[in-house]
């Protein structure tokens, strides 16, 4: 079966033998159906000058005249010189190897020549040779590779010096002062309310603040470190003692005031044996019959009795000396650099139970000091109007009676609780004119202004023992809203 490939143009056909003339040799072959010409023979002109040339299914080339439909010659197919065995073998032999070739990601020479490889892929190559063996002029392109990339021996390796991760210690210092605007003629808006980011340099300064009220009477409470309703009480009643107007975004204005109170906010301590000899007790039992079966009700630990010493609140000073250990005799600690106890006596007190807040004056109506403190509840409200100091008691017992005050669990009867800071009252008790109420401390300084009191006003430990050491008998407790 013939299939047709292509016509062509007997001007350009290409035939080995152009312009030779028919002979009846071909046209005999015809007749008996086939006509062979081999390269030398001749072959017939078509008449029309068109001839299609179509492939057997031997491989013959058979060119017919397209106007006749005679075939004017049939030629077999090129002769390919066949590849010896040996050369095959090795063909395949390099083909396999090629497929198994390993490169190794960390070896710069097997990344060199896998690139190179890569490179040879897609080179390009000259154009092959058409089935017509017209010769090309152009050369054949030769592609030519960067060399490879020096590689450094490993004496040049080992002399370069080893890098070493130098650690410094980690200097805690104050914000730097913020930019002038006036400079810059621009106008910055800066909120007061919004406090500092609370990261641990910023509670830091934050503790620096509380330090610097509590030096002036001004008292935050616990020295903690944290922004909170009793730093912004203590921040107005530090603006009325001391007649400045202090901001808390005022680092430098902090620090100066810092530096004419006492210096920096923090300081050393050095545990000494007293402090780790107590005594102290196991816990404070909640119940208050169980209180009552306790000789005193001292402090739990060395931590909490220094906590209180330095006005702090014990988990931050825990968390200022992580790897101390309290109860070692000769163990140096960082506390709050708190000053000396306000001295000046007071004529008049304030309880302002809308501020929860303490405020004593002095006889000329000026500020002295000011606490946070817990002033009764809704169940027990704390008294109205105005009372006068009865009678001041340090370290004092108290006396539990239920028909007087409130009940506490199961307790019917009268008790007496031991004395000590871990006592309901704490470690002062100022009685005013109005049986069973008072102004006395707490065994939890941390919830002074945030927890409610059974009618009496409760503040720190430290801040009633300041106080009971500025009133005397007489001077007047105001009740407001």
């Amino acid at each position: 079966m013939l299939g047709k490939v292509f016509m062509l143009s007997a001007l350009v056909a290409g035939l080995s033998a152009s312009g030779a003339l028919a002979s009846q040799t071909a046209g005999a072959a015809h007749g008996a159906g086939q006509a062979v010409a081999s390269q030398s023979e001749d072959i017939l002109l078509a008449q029309a000058g068109d001839v299609e040339v179509f492939y057997d299914g031997n491989g013959n080339r058979v060119i017919i005249d397209a106007y006749t439909g005679e075939i004017i010659a049939v030629q077999p197919p090129r002769r390919v010189r066949p590849m010896n065995r040996q050369a095959q073998r090795r063909a395949l032999r390099l083909r396999e190897l090629d497929r198994e070739e390993r490169y190794y990601l960390d070896d710069p020479e097997d990344m060199e020549r896998l690139r190179r490889r890569k490179l040879g892929d897609y080179r390009i190559l000259p154009p092959p040779v058409d089935e017509y063996d017209y010769p090309d002029a152009r050369e054949p392109f030769v592609d030519e590779f960067p060399p490879p990339p020096r590689r450094r021996t490993l004496p040049e390796l080992r002399e370069q010096p080893p890098r070493v991760v130098e650690r410094k210690p980690v200097e805690r210092a104050p914000l730097n002062e913020p930019a002038d605007p006036s400079a810059s003629g621009e106008t910055i808006v800066v909120d007061p309310a919004a406090p500092p980011p609370m990261n641990f340099t910023a509670r830091e300064d934050v503790a620096g603040i509380q330090v610097l009220m509590d030096r002036t009477g001004a008292s935050p409470g616990v020295i903690d470190g944290k922004f909170g309703s009793n730093v912004d009480k203590a921040f107005d009643a530090y603006r009325e003692i001391t007649g400045t107007n202090l901001r808390s975004t005022d680092s430098a204005g902090i620090k100066a005031a810092l530096a004419a109170t006492g210096g920096d906010p923090f300081t050393t301590y050095t545990i000494t044996a007293a402090d780790a000899a107590g005594p102290f007790v196991a816990s404070v039992p909640e119940d208050y019959s169980a209180k009552a079966q306790l000789d005193n009700l001292s402090y739990t630990s060395v931590s909490e009795m220094l906590a209180e010493k330095f006005h702090m609140d014990e988990g931050y000073l825990k968390a200022l000396n992580p790897e101390a250990n309290f109860s070692r005799p000769g163990t140096i600690i960082r506390v709050a650099n708190v000053g000396a106890p306000v001295t000046r006596k007071v004529q008049r007190i304030v309880a302002d139970k809308g501020r929860k807040q303490v405020r004593a004056y002095d006889e000329a109506g000026k500020l002295v000091v000011a606490y946070p403190a817990t002033i009764g509840s809704a169940e027990t409200p704390s008294p109205t109007g105005t009372h006068k100091v009865s009678r001041v008691a340090f370290n004092p017992n108290y006396t539990y009676n239920p028909k007087v005050n409130f009940k506490q669990g199961n307790n019917n009867r009268i008790l007496t609780i031991p004395p000590g800071p871990n006592g309901p009252v704490g470690s002062i008790w100022i009685a005013l004119d109005k049986p069973t109420y008072g102004i006395h401390g707490t065994p939890d300084p941390s919830k002074i202004g945030k927890t409610e009191s059974h009618g009496c006003v409760r503040l720190t430990n430290w801040d009633a023992q300041e106080l009971a050491k500025l009133v005397s008998v007489g001077v007047t407790v105001e009740f407001v809203e």
